[in-house]
């Protein structure tokens, strides 16, 4: 059953060299990703699942490799430690997506060794209810689960964000930063999916995937920081 659960945002701009310029900006969600990470190492997890959203759905083994380089950095990542061995990434040809690259980062900068690494990228458009079914099965894959959740919240905050201002922006964060604060699966899962869509709020799926695998698990969850650099929700919560 799910022991413990880290959710992070997910831009590449969390890595500094692809921040370069700006990466302090966005240093103090770095460390509450790192202290985030160090609750699912207490929890003496048997498996770390790392969940992301991609465009396609897909499986991904330890040592799947990802890289930056599609944002104009020469750096390589790898999801979890190195198991030393061409990994078969299956389902989408064994290179990460962006998320779950991010995460691969995370998971090298806190040397993650508490436990062995799977991945799973998430449709951006998955049902509420695929999602919740997705996160109970990965949710009872081992005795003791853990899960980093990467996912970011709308990108409508500002007249500069990604996707334009829009007014329902702010509302919509506030929200998803109670439910993920609080550990609300049921309001996790009641996010509006249109909404979301139309607020390009990417971490909606990997989120409603956590719902799923944390029913019933009776966690406690504190949000360790919350803001929107960029015009982007970015939220860092740690479970357990």
């Amino acid at each position: 059953m799910l022991v413990a659960a880290a959710v992070c945002p997910a831009p590449p701009l969390l890595v500094p060299e692809v921040a370069a310029g700006a990466a302090a900006e966005l240093g103090a969600a770095r460390t509450a990703c790192s202290d985030a990470l160090a609750v699912l190492a207490a929890s003496r997890p048997d498996l770390l699942v790392v969940v992301g959203a991609a465009a396609e759905g897909g499986a991904y083994d330890q040592g799947t490799r990802g890289s930056f380089a599609g944002f104009g950095v020469d750096l390589a990542v790898t999801l979890g430690p190195d198991l030393g061995e061409p990994p078969s990434g299956h389902a989408t040809g064994g290179t990460l997506p962006p998320a779950l690259a991010v995460a691969g980062w995370l998971l090298g900068r806190a040397r993650w060794a508490a436990a062995p690494v799977a991945g799973v990228a998430v449709a951006a458009d998955l049902a509420p209810s695929g999602c919740g079914l997705l996160g109970a099965d990965l949710g009872g894959s081992a005795e003791r689960v853990a899960m980093l959740v990467l996912g970011d919240g709308s990108a409508c905050r500002t007249l500069k964000a990604p996707g334009y201002l829009d007014e329902r922006a702010a509302g919509f964060d506030a929200a998803a930063a109670r439910a993920l604060g609080a550990a609300d699966v049921a309001a996790l899962a009641a996010l509006d999916t249109g909404l979301a869509a139309e607020l390009q709020a990417a971490g909606r799926a990997p989120w409603q995937v956590l719902a799923g695998a944390a029913k019933g698990a009776g966690l406690a969850g504190r949000l360790l920081y919350e803001d929107a650099p960029y015009g982007v929700g970015y939220f860092v919560a740690a479970w357990s």
